[in-house]
């Protein structure tokens, strides 16, 4: 057994800021796609109907997160096998290439079919990338964290993840008020996609200087030999179905109160899509800010009780918020409803990568968080807007809000069921045993 090095607060916080920056890239590259989707979707899809057009581009924006999984698979292996430096400094490559490949993809009226098809193979391989680095992202800032501070500095997750949102958010409002729409619509929405590009060479150097994580370092060889295998991950069948039933209403939620309420309170509401952009930065920022709070909170008092906060807000308040914001024409309310739903989802998002990473041990932690996430988000994440815009289509809306609420109830049943992780999770009980064993 190797000795683990002891690190002081300062250098631990320099290796979550360096592998959390890449993470924010990352969530950069992929929710440009979402918010810039309004206007590049003429220059892929082009059709009479707009609804049609924005079907299109969920549709692609679902089939990157087919990816997921396999992303998942890959590079949870290839973590847990040659270490989490490693696994997110490929997947942040992958990503930069993709959005380049994006921002410099002709129109359909310019190459016909190659354009949709080039769009969908380059969100086939970002699906990829951000299939791993989910899993190892999560994995690498819980095993790097104090052991009474992983709830805080697992949250810088997503304070990283909505940090990309938000930063798309911010160039889409930059552009809406220095760009013409027609402007917008013809050139101004590839500019997002070679910011994320460029980001991703300077995020590539600093992940190349992060340090590996103790609990990896410190693994046997014998473990060595068997780590990141289905054949590992096959024996730990309760925790890959409590990560599956965490994801599913966390994920359904998170993209229905985020990237998916945007087109919401433009095509339903009737808000301006600049007074929409501006609502949606102002209450991502808030949830932002509540994330290292809420992770620091469960580092007193537990991860269960802001879990169940989230599934009993989920479950009770979506369908009254969806309803009211479908109704109102304040901007004032919009606001507040939509910042409602975002605290609700805080109790999700805040904690559950240092949730799922207690789960597993180290040699399994990466693939075991990645994969039953992976194949929820796929499945359920990555298909909200367009299940959301089908119920639309056919005029049946107000069924995507019992959709979400069931959704978080489901989890909510697991959040009850599953024991304290703070208390029970492997983490700091190989720290122990691997300082037992110095």
């Amino acid at each position: 057994m190797q000795q683990t090095p002891i690190r002081s607060e300062r250098k631990i916080a320099a290796n979550i800021f360096k592998g959390s920056l890449g993470n924010m890239i990352e969530w950069f590259d992929w929710y440009v796609y979402a918010s810039f989707a309004i206007y590049f979707s003429t220059a892929f899809f082009p059709s009479e109907n707009k609804t049609a057009e924005l079907l299109s581009t969920a549709a692609v924006f679902a089939v990157g997160f087919l990816m997921r999984p396999i992303g998942s698979f890959v590079m949870g292996r290839f973590a847990d096998r040659r270490g989490r430096r490693s696994a997110l400094t490929l997947s942040v490559t992958i990503m930069a290439v993709g959005s380049l490949v994006i921002a410099l993809t002709p129109t359909y009226h310019t190459i016909g079919l190659w354009s949709p098809g080039i769009l969908v193979v380059t969100r086939l391989f970002q699906g990829l990338s951000l299939g791993g680095e989910y899993g190892t992202s999560a994995t690498y800032l819980s095993e790097m964290a104090s052991p009474k501070r992983r709830g805080f500095y697992s949250s810088f997750q997503y304070v990283t993840l909505i940090s990309g949102q938000l930063l798309a958010l911010l160039v889409q409002i930059i552009l809406q008020n220095t760009l013409t729409n027609a402007q917008l619509y013809a050139f101004g929405w590839r500019i997002p996609f070679v910011i994320g590009a460029i980001g991703a060479v300077g995020v590539l150097w600093l992940r190349l200087t992060m340090e590996e994580s103790d609990q990896f370092t410190a693994m046997n060889a014998s473990k060595q030999k068997k780590a990141g295998t289905l054949t590992l991950l096959l024996q730990y069948p309760r925790q890959f179905f409590t990560v599956v039933g965490l994801t599913f209403g966390g994920t359904i939620c998170f993209y229905a109160y985020t990237t998916y309420l945007q087109k919401f309170m433009i095509n339903t509401t009737g808000l301006d899509p600049r007074v929409v952009s501006l609502i949606n930065f102002a209450a991502l920022l808030i949830m932002l800010i509540l994330q290292p709070i809420f992770g620091h909170l469960s580092d007193k008092i537990g991860r269960k009780p802001l879990l169940i906060w989230f599934g009993v807000g989920g479950t009770l308040f979506t369908v009254p918020i969806f309803t009211a914001l479908a109704h109102t024409k304040s901007v004032w309310a919009a606001f507040l409803l939509m910042l409602f739903g975002v605290v609700i989802v805080s109790g999700y998002t805040s904690i559950n990568a240092i949730v799922k990473a207690e789960l597993f041990p180290t040699e399994i932690r990466a693939l075991g968080v990645g994969l039953p996430y992976g194949l929820t988000v796929a499945i359920f994440g990555g298909t909200v807007e367009y299940v959301a815009l089908w119920l639309r289509s056919i005029n049946f809306e107000s069924l995507f809000f019992f959709y979400v609420a069931a959704a978080s109830f489901v989890s909510l049943i697991v959040y009850w069921k599953m024991l304290e992780t703070s208390k029970t999770g492997h983490i700091d009980a190989e720290i122990m045993l691997a300082d037992g064993e110095k």
